[in-house]
Parts: structure tokens; C-alpha cells; sequence
């Protein structure tokens, strides 16, 4: 009889560890969830890499320090792609398949993330937030796919309402990054304009992670451009700037788009940066007249002492908190089927003042756009 139950309870212990360890959904266990990030945290694209883990981070921090979701802390585990695609792709199999990884989070890029799309739909890992507004996260619909942010076509359109709408403006130019991201912004501006009945008056480019903007500024000197709008990272986007108004340029107004990365480029810039207008897709970070704003701050304040609030960061926070509430609403076991019913149903999730909207047929839990300017070194709102 002692022998009986003796083996009773072996099986029972071994079930329980079974059960714990082989049947769960990947990166959860009992004690912790596991996410990964492929994102830019080397090269000219870093910055935004860097405070994207950051705000992501700065969330799960005090999520953890008051217990985690349900008991199980959460892990973040950052692989560096320096912003291309082909490291993004080996970053993402690893996460996948070797470090069974729970869901991918904060994605930096539009090339990048466009790479490894056909990886996690054929894996079915959860995709959210990432720090892009491509159009082929959203349409077709994706499953898997989760935006925060509104789409770059949502950012050009308000920039031509700004230019073209409010200030009168006929001839504009577009300065692009020649890849995926890149092309959408220009794909984007020439939209907007061709509804307004207007076109291009030039175009420039240049190679992603490169600062080689030469070619393509001359490209769009000789046409006498009142405004650039710009679909690039911060860096030869600054270079670009700074270079034109060194050759005269300087009663042109330059015009970025949110993934540039606003406070890295006002930083690269400095004086030269006067005037510049950045589109934008999450609150000003500075704003704590906003909950969620405030919240962030403190967080940063606490978790991350030496770092400045920023939009990109802000982003991240904003991720961040969305897996958290959506973790916390599923019922029964927490798996990645399980996660994805949690977003779309109900859907709505206040963050704090900033309320996110999903449903099953719509994956964008924001549209707003608004703009921002450089004056006296800093960046502020600009109404219009």
C-alpha cells in the first residue's frame, strides 16, 4: 500500500512539474513571462532602439515591483539589429525558436519589421507596438499584428493639411531613406498632394545607415522647394538639414515624420533646428497635465533616473502598459490565442487619459496626429 501511494505521488509531482514547465504556453511559467524585442540598439538608428526599451522597461519595472501579472514577473530580452532587416530576421528566429519567447514587442523599423512578418504569422507570435506606420501592418489585415500608433499615410496627410491647407504652400519636396520605410513616406506625401491637386516638385534620397545626403539634397536644391517633407532617420535627416541651410536654404521649412525620432534629431541639429516640424502619433511627454504622461515620468524618474522623457520612450511606455492591462484581462490560462482575444475584445483600454480602441477586424489602437516645432533648441507643440 506504502508502495502504491509513494508512486501516486511521484506521478503526481512529475504531473504538476509536466504541467508547469512542458504544457505551457511558450515564455510563460509560473514565475515569469517572456518577451523579446529585436530593435536598433547600435548605429545611426540607436536612439530610437534605446528609448524604445527604455519606455518599454520603465513599465514592466513597476509593473514587476508591485508583483507582475498575476503573480509572474515580466522579462524583456533585447536583441540589437542595428536597423536591418537581416539581423532583425536572425533576431527574431533566435527569440522564436531558441528562446521561446512569449510574444514580440517594440519592433524599431519599418524594413525591419517588414523582414520578419512572414516569421511570426507562420509561427503565430503576437506582434505589438511596433515603433512604425507602415501600411502593411494594417492592410491587409494581420492577425497577429498589433499598432498603437496611427500610419504614416495618417502623418503625411496631416502635413500637407499644415502646408498646403494652412500655410498656402505649393512646392514641395520629399527627402526619403531609400528602403520600405522610406518609399511609404513618399508614397504617403505624394497621395496627400495628388488630393490636393498638386505633385512633387523633386525628390532626393539616400542609403539606410548611411549620412550620405549630397546626392539627394542637390537633387532637390535645384528646384527651389518651400518645404522637404522628410521620411528618414535622425541623423541624415539632420545632416540634411544642416547642409541645406549651409547652402542656402534656410527660408525652407523641413518636415519629419514621428519614427525619425524627435528628440535625437532636435539633439543632432541644435541650432540649425529652428523652425523644424515634426509630425507626432502619442502625447507630448512632457504634458503631465495628462495621467498617463505623469505616470510615465515618475516611472522614469524612478527606473531610469539618467534619462529625459522623450516621444519614442513614450511610446514604449504606452506598449508596455497595453500587454500589461491585456495580460491581466484574460481569463484562464494565459496563452497567445488567449492574449489576442483579451485586445479585441473589449477592446477599449484606457491608459490614462489616452484611451486605445481595438476590435477583431481593426488591430490600430490610435489615429491621432498632431505637430510639433523647434524653437529656442526645444520642441514644442504647434497649433494649426
Amino acid at each position: 500500500m506504502r508502495k502504491v501511494l509513494t508512486t501516486t505521488v511521484v506521478i503526481g509531482v512529475i504531473g504538476v512539474f509536466l504541467w508547469g514547465n512542458l504544457y505551457a504556453e511558450n515564455g510563460v511559467t509560473q514565475e515569469e513571462i517572456l518577451l523579446g524585442q529585436s530593435c536598433a540598439l547600435s548605429g545611426p538608428a540607436a536612439d530610437l532602439g534605446t528609448e524604445m526599451r527604455t519606455g518599454l522597461d520603465a513599465h514592466f519595472s513597476k509593473v514587476n515591483e508591485a508583483g507582475g501579472i498575476n503573480g509572474r514577473k515580466i522579462r524583456l530580452l533585447s536583441k540589437d539589429d542595428g536597423y536591418e532587416p537581416e539581423k532583425a530576421i536572425k533576431n527574431t528566429r533566435e527569440l522564436i525558436e531558441q528562446e521561446n519567447v512569449f510574444l514580440l514587442i517594440g519592433e524599431v523599423g519599418t524594413s525591419t519589421s517588414q523582414s520578419v512578418i512572414p516569421i511570426i504569422e507562420e509561427a503565430g507570435v503576437p506582434f505589438l507596438g511596433p515603433l512604425t506606420g507602415a501600411e502593411f501592418l494594417r492592410r491587409p489585415f494581420k492577425k497577429h499584428v498589433f499598432n498603437v500608433r496611427g500610419s504614416h499615410d495618417q502623418e503625411t496627410e496631416r502635413l500637407a493639411q499644415y502646408l498646403v491647407d494652412k500655410r498656402g504652400l505649393k512646392r514641395i519636396a520629399c527627402f526619403y531613406q531609400d528602403d520600405s520605410y522610406g518609399q511609404e513616406g513618399l508614397r504617403g506625401i505624394e497621395t496627400a498632394l495628388n488630393k490636393r491637386g498638386l505633385r512633387l516638385v523633386a525628390k532626393g534620397t539616400y542609403k539606410r545607415n548611411t549620412v550620405a545626403v549630397k546626392s539627394g539634397l542637390l537633387s532637390i536644391r535645384k528646384k527651389n522647394a518651400d518645404a522637404v517633407v522628410m521620411a528618414g532617420a535622425y541623423k541624415p535627416c539632420a545632416e540634411f538639414i544642416k547642409l541645406a541651410k549651409k547652402i542656402g536654404m534656410k527660408d525652407t521649412l523641413y518636415c519629419n515624420m514621428s519614427c525619425v525620432g524627435t528628440c535625437s534629431l532636435c539633439k543632432e541639429l541644435g541650432a540649425h533646428g529652428e523652425g523644424c516640424i515634426i509630425s507626432q502619433v502619442v502625447n507630448f511627454p512632457y504634458d503631465e497635465s495628462c495621467l498617463l504622461v505623469s505616470e510615465y515620468n515618475d516611472a522614469l524618474k524612478k527606473y531610469h533616473p539618467t534619462g529625459t522623457p522623450s516621444f519614442v520612450s513614450l511610446e514604449g511606455y504606452m506598449v508596455a502598459k497595453l500587454f500589461c492591462l491585456a495580460a491581466e484581462a484574460v481569463e484562464g490560462d494565459l496563452t497567445r490565442e488567449s492574449f489576442i482575444r483579451a485586445i479585441e475584445n473589449p477592446g477599449l483600454f484606457d491608459l490614462g487619459g489616452i484611451v486605445l480602441d481595438f476590435s477583431p477586424n481593426d488591430h490600430q489602437g490610435m489615429d491621432r496626429v498632431f505637430l510639433t516645432i523647434i524653437r529656442d533648441g526645444e520642441v514644442r507643440p504647434l497649433g494649426g
